[in-house]
């Protein structure tokens, strides 16, 4: 499908992608600066653009309950559709100029980079304003036997939504804060947006994990936590919940996140959900425990992970985890 409108009387068209849905003048762009407008048609001129690409540790998306220990091909892209003043990656995320670095790869070639891995991560900037390309190369990589992996704000609408995570194996999403205020004003996007990603990528089967970046005066305080706490409880107790520290960056000047936030966040979430990790500290909380018997599955020390707790049947080309100390089910996805 098409993911933009027809042209109006005066040849704008409307990008139906996500909230924003950004009128765009001919010639012009919308917010993400990688959609527009050629001639009263929708113009996608980085299609297939990579400006990143890396062999990671899947740990790093970050995903912990899917194939824990893998490596994993991730490639990134230019422009997002929000506008976070403490982005991470803003180098990518805030810039989309033809003269940018990076390079243009066609689908093939991206599977055979992808093989050796067997698995691919679309993450680093926002990837689903790709969302052409995507589709193209998830499609591509689910006929080779290789997963999907989507790193997302998940501020997308409703359909486009649907045909991605159709097409995705596991996704990490960023749920930035539990205000619609700041997500509106602050980084341009919408909340609610975001809370039906995350319920609709769990009801339609994919392997979820959330991340919140945790900001000093921005989302720290016990109640916006406990508020995105309870969201994700709401859906399933046993979705990963990640805290990650933040540090200064881009236009943000709040100092570092104090480890002890992050520690204090962990112990309410788990209240509530079974798996929480924290993120970015030096004393990082890490290791996966069998719901069981309480053995570590999955013991880490920042990316260096031991699974000899886990075993893996597989069958068919599908496979499934389970304790290695009782011989139960474990709560990590193959």
């Amino acid at each position: 499908m098409s993911f933009f409108s027809s042209p109006d009387r005066s040849g704008r068209i409307y990008c139906e992608l996500c909230p924003r849905k950004c009128h765009i003048p001919g010639g012009g762009k919308g917010a993400c600066r990688v959609r527009g407008n050629r001639g009263g048609r929708g113009d996608i001129p980085f299609y297939g653009f990579i400006t990143a690409m890396a062999d990671d540790p899947i740990e790093k998306k970050p995903l912990y309950h899917f194939r824990p220990g893998a490596r994993i091909l991730s490639i990134g892209f230019s422009g997002c559709n929000l506008r976070c003043p403490f982005c991470q990656n803003w180098h990518i995320s805030q810039s989309a100029n033809p003269g940018a670095p990076g390079r243009f790869m066609p689908v093939d070639a991206l599977m055979t980079e992808a093989a050796a891995a067997g698995q691919i991560a679309y993450t680093y900037s926002e990837p689903a304003v790709h969302i052409e390309y995507l589709l193209d190369c998830m499609k591509a990589a689910r006929e080779r036997g290789i997963a999907n992996v989507l790193v997302t704000n998940g501020c997308i609408n409703q359909k486009p939504a649907q045909e991605l995570l159709a097409l995705t194996d596991a996704a990490n999403v960023d749920l930035k804060c539990f205000s619609g205020e700041t997500y509106s004003q602050i980084l341009g996007g919408d909340l609610q947006t975001v809370l039906d990603f995350i319920k609709t990528a769990f009801e339609m089967g994919v392997h979820v994990e959330v991340t919140t970046l945790v900001i000093p005066g921005l989302n720290d305080s016990d109640e916006e936590l406990d508020k995105c706490i309870d969201f994700i409880s709401s859906i399933s107790t046993n979705i990963p919940f990640h805290l990650s520290a933040y540090h200064p960056d881009y236009h943000w000047e709040a100092p570092p996140t104090p480890p002890e936030t992050l520690l204090r966040a962990r112990e309410r979430a788990l209240q509530k959900l079974k798996y929480v990790y924290t993120g970015n500290i030096a004393d990082e909380s890490s290791d996966t425990i069998c719901p069981g018997c309480g053995a570590v599955l999955v013991k880490r020390r920042g990316y260096n992970v031991d699974t000899a707790g886990l075993m893996l049947k597989k069958t068919d080309g599908s496979g499934q985890y389970f304790c290695a100390a009782c011989g139960k089910p474990a709560p990590v996805r193959y």
